[in-house]
């Protein structure tokens, strides 16, 4: 993986050591450490050497302020080498009413056809990311799924609230389905993805593309998903999760950046968190996964249980011992593959039946 910090899309090693070197004066002014102190008994043996070398990585994104959050940024601004093989396109196109244009990365595109597609919202606390970062990762699924992938460039808190994200990440699925066909996209196989904070936005754009009646999804696929503001503020995380990468303390920090007030109380607007939104009907089908040591593993697990309750076809899967982002540190880790091959595996399933 790349030099980047959306927590999803970078080698652990490769980032720890930078942000080691980069950061340590703001970051010591700003919080003592955490990472190295984690315990990491519980942690999965084949996990455990990349959950030592993001010890500096959770140390800065623990220390998270609007101090650090530039120099956190500026390294993430470094963009990967792509493959040539795989086609990849950087558009503009049109933004929400009275909006900006936005960026979006197009991934495997080949008009004539009728594929499947994503469109991804990339990770990194709401704050932090870019797409470009996850473009090799993004190439190398949608070769293997042969499908297209559109990749939005959402505006990043705080500079815009979340009521913008979330606009730019509907004008992305806007565009995809508005061309569909010069794209080679069947629009009745179209899925949202995302991964942490992404993994929110993807939850946020299938509500949204269901209280507008515009675009009807085949599915959505929420990966450690970041969906509850509350945890780590109003509710206190258990002491074994979110330990490793991304703490409360780092929670607390892009939850009130993206909602431009402090999380966890009665007056956070309800269209800003999918897990306060009261009714989850008619959602598409659904794939959760999380590590067990995530900070987000109850509010995924509870959010998949709504789910369900509201009647949504819903797969969760936690995995023992995996801590947030911990598909990224240890790619050749069984425990690794299992993971990713369950997220390609559900895609496949829902693309199987093409929605009516």
């Amino acid at each position: 993986m790349t030099l980047d910090l959306t927590r999803r899309n970078l080698a652990i090693g490769a980032l720890a050591s930078l942000a080691a070197t980069t950061l340590p004066r703001t970051v010591a002014m700003a919080q003592a450490p955490t990472g190295s102190k984690v315990d990491l008994s519980l942690v999965d043996p084949q996990l455990r050497a990349a959950a030592r070398e993001a010890a500096p990585i959770t140390d800065a994104l623990s220390a998270l302020s609007p101090a650090t959050l530039p120099a956190l940024r500026a390294l993430g601004s470094r963009v990967p080498a792509f493959d040539t093989n795989v086609p990849v396109e950087r558009r503009s196109i049109p933004g929400g009413r009275g909006a900006p244009e936005v960026i979006v990365y197009v991934i495997n595109a080949r008009a004539g056809t009728r594929r499947p597609a994503i469109l991804h919202t990339h990770g990194g606390g709401y704050i932090i990311g870019a797409p470009a970062s996850d473009v090799p990762r993004l190439q190398k699924m949608a070769a293997t799924l042969d499908c297209v992938i559109v990749s939005v460039d959402y505006r990043l808190a705080p500079e815009v609230g979340y009521q913008g994200s979330i606009e730019d990440n509907y004008a992305g699925l806007r565009w995809l389905f508005g061309n569909a066909a010069i794209l080679g996209v069947d629009p009745r196989r179209i899925a949202v993805m995302g991964e942490s904070a992404g993994g929110g936005h993807a939850a946020l754009l299938a509500l949204a593309a269901r209280d507008r009646g515009e675009f009807k999804l085949a599915f959505q696929l929420l990966v450690y998903p970041m969906l509850d503001d509350r945890t780590g503020s109003s509710r206190q995380a258990p002491a074994t999760v979110g330990q490793i990468i991304w703490t409360p303390a780092g929670n607390r920090f892009g939850w009130r950046a993206f909602l431009g007030q402090q999380p966890g109380t009665a007056t956070v607007p309800v269209a800003a968190v999918p897990a306060r939104v009261v009714d989850l009907s008619g959602l598409p089908p659904t794939f959760i996964c999380v590590g067990a040591l995530d900070l987000f593993v109850e509010e995924d697990m509870e959010y998949a249980r709504r789910l369900v309750g509201a009647g949504v076809p819903t797969e969760l899967l936690v995995v023992p011992g995996a801590f947030h982002g911990f598909d990224n540190g240890s790619p050749e880790a069984g425990v690794v593959r299992q993971f990713n091959d369950a997220k390609l595996d559900a895609l496949r399933k829902a693309w199987a039946t093409p929605i009516g």
